[in-house]
């Protein structure tokens, strides 16, 4: 992911509960590392455990992504994502 991409996404994100002050601990790993090993999964089409080193382990990876689905913070994610790009685009935030 690009710093550019990255800026743009990061805005988007939901903020986590331990930020708020709302219980939790932080995160062992960035979440621009985690949705960078995300993206790599759904683009090659590889299994969990055949992540690269290159990348967080894969189980922290695989919570991470079922967290997210269970909260539905992917679905919220892409739905911000959304409506800023069609702000930008001139047009209005919901389709028609």
């Amino acid at each position: 992911m690009t710093d550019a991409e990255w800026a743009e996404v990061r805005s988007a994100m939901p903020v986590p509960a331990w930020l708020l002050k709302q219980g939790g601990r932080p995160e062992a790993y960035c979440h621009r590392e985690m949705l960078d090993a995300v993206r790599y999964l759904v683009d090659n089409g590889v299994k969990w455990m055949a992540l690269p080193v290159d990348f967080p382990h894969w189980r922290a990876v695989y919570d991470f992504f079922r967290r997210w689905r269970t909260c539905d913070y992917v679905r919220e994610l892409h739905e911000r994502l959304r409506r800023t790009a069609r702000e930008r685009s001139g047009r209005n935030t919901e389709p028609s």
